[in-house]
């Protein structure tokens, strides 16, 4: 049975600021029927790294837009999704549309349908969660990594950051995207502020941006994981048991050391997981929205692989 969504009307994406790229899309994603899925595609086709970046919560492309010229400069191709209910991708209007399994399925099917090879994953937040766990599916398409501020959660108790995001966001069906936005990232413009809340007309289209605090893999205290939130463990220890033991790419890290839920701690926690991962880049300014100083970030990045 077809899902029913939601698509943000194009105007609402008129002169966003700083985002210069025209949007591209895919539909009939195998098991998405129906459903359109936006992404930004900057470089040439045959180049030799494709930088796959792929956003977390509430965010959406527009996030990466300080790193794609970077790496588009460098001779590099930049590859930006929008997961459903985010940016200019199709929204299911029915939250319990949104699984951890329908997300990562969508990635998975995305990568497929364009058939990206020579992949250094760019991740943050639920981009992270998920992102970290696609080598598992297709291992010899992923060569690098750019990790910032995410983490690969598998049943540990919320820490209390993170527990009080969740509370917070429950208590905010309608949620102001743009103004949370501000709120971590106080050097956005207005401008920026509002191509945050572009892809929310109102609160109908708000679905993913209500779901993914539900659906991380932590529980809360005294208190078992919820069907929603344990649906990823078993996914999230194999790609732990990936990057510690068979990951033989690249990798990078960065880390907004301002970010109070996935800032060092959380990070020097993955870094033991990612096989051979350097010291990360601190950046001290930044929280957990990172990619806002994306531009050094990516110029490091690229030195780091020798490919800038």
């Amino acid at each position: 049975m077809p899902v029913e969504a939601l698509r943000t009307p194009d105007d609402r994406f008129a002169k966003l600021a700083g985002w210069p790229f025209p949007p591209r899309y895919v539909e009939g994603l195998k098991g998405y029927e129906g459903l359109r899925m936006h992404y930004a595609d900057e470089g040439p086709p045959d180049a030799q790294v494709t930088f796959l970046c792929i956003h977390g919560e509430p965010s959406w492309a527009y996030l990466f837009r300080k790193m794609i010229p970077v790496f588009t400069g460098a001779g590099h191709r930049a590859v930006a999704v929008d997961m459903f209910g985010f940016g200019r991708s199709d929204k299911p209007v029915d939250d319990n549309v949104y699984t951890y399994h329908f997300h990562r399925n969508a990635l998975l099917a995305f990568v497929e349908r364009l058939d990206l090879r020579n992949v250094c994953l760019v991740v943050q937040d639920w981009g992270g969660l998920l992102g970290l766990t696609l080598p598992l599916a297709a291992p010899q398409r992923y060569t690098r990594l750019i990790v910032m501020n995410t983490g690969l959660p598998a049943g540990e108790e919320a820490p209390e950051g993170f527990a009080m995001w969740r509370a917070y966001a429950r208590s905010q069906p309608d949620l102001h995207v743009g103004d949370l936005m501000k709120r971590a990232t106080p050097i956005l413009t207005d401008a920026e502020m509002a191509a945050y809340d572009a892809p929310f007309p109102d609160q109908r289209y708000k679905g993913g941006v209500r779901r993914f605090p539900e659906l991380v893999m932590l529980k809360e205290q005294g208190k078992p994981l919820t069907p929603l939130s344990a649906e990823g463990v078993e996914t999230s220890l194999a790609a732990r048991k990936f990057w510690s033991q068979d990951w033989a790419g690249e990798s990078f890290m960065a880390v907004g050391m301002q970010d109070p839920v996935l800032g060092p701690p959380a990070m020097q926690f993955l870094r033991t997981m990612i096989k051979g991962c350097p010291e990360p880049m601190e950046v001290a300014e930044a929280g957990h929205f990172v990619q806002e100083w994306g531009g050094p970030i990516a110029r490091a990045a690229l030195t780091r692989f020798r490919i800038g």
